[in-house]
């Protein structure tokens, strides 16, 4: 695989508030993009989208990034995004040895999230409404937690694809739950405070910070379709999202 850093804007990696220096878990976070756009990525709408996701799962014992990718498209065949991913997990993986890695990714980040999840320390994955299109490998999520969620108001990304790609996916791994957020759209602002108790719930579960979630480890539990299309509840709303 080419090294994206011989390209002429190189990824980065920015931390989400103070790194603490025995983590017990790293956070990747993954914003959105374009199809095809050649523009060097920046700090826009997208990325700044992601904050409240990053916000919600920093802890004392978590090390957060946020990816800031070298082009604002996923490009086709070159996979930009997931080229960028893959050399955040590997950075990552050498600034903490070790550590558990969970990604976090919105619509195109989601894509790159579930394409990334093979990396070595990857163990969890959590994709929103993520771009996802038939035919897309799975095989990278054997042995992966994954949660996937999609606003049934969704104008941009296809729910009924990702709900296919989850069908997909139980036949790797049995550890994946697919989430409805009734509602709710793709900027993910009408019930901010579901979404981000999720990915919390969820990743700080998964890196073993806090207890596993029973509900979601429940429905991880339930065959094709009842685990895949839960209506995701108010019960754990995260008050510190951004509303």
């Amino acid at each position: 695989m080419p090294d994206p850093s011989d390209d002429e804007t190189r990824p980065r990696t920015e931390p989400f508030g103070p790194v603490p220096s025995s983590p017990r878990g790293v956070v990747l976070v993954l914003h959105g993009g374009k199809s095809r756009s050649r523009e060097r990525a920046h700090k826009g709408l997208a990325y700044l989208r992601m904050l409240p996701f990053a916000r919600a799962v920093n802890t004392r014992e978590t090390a957060v990034y946020l990816l800031r990718y070298r082009f604002r498209g996923w490009n086709g065949g070159a996979r930009d995004a997931l080229r960028d991913a893959e050399w955040a997990i590997t950075e990552l993986g050498r600034l903490h040895p070790g550590v558990p890695i969970a990604l976090v990714g919105h619509s195109m980040g989601g894509r790159a999230a579930l394409a990334a999840a093979g990396g070595t320390g990857v163990v969890a994955v959590c994709a929103l409404a993520p771009w996802v299109e038939a035919g897309e490998p799975v095989a990278q999520l054997a042995g992966r937690a994954v949660v996937i969620a999609h606003g049934d108001r969704e104008r941009m990304t296809d729910p009924a694809g990702s709900y296919a790609y989850a069908v997909h996916a139980k036949e790797i791994t049995d550890r994946i739950a697919r989430y409805d957020v009734l509602g709710d759209g793709h900027a993910m602002l009408r019930r901010a405070g579901d979404w981000s108790s999720l990915v919390r719930r969820f990743v700080l579960g998964e890196l073993g910070i806090e207890p596993i979630d029973p509900d979601i480890s429940n429905a991880m539990r339930q065959p094709p379709p009842a685990g895949l299309r839960v209506e995701l509840d108010k019960r754990h709303q995260y008050k510190g999202a951004a509303s």
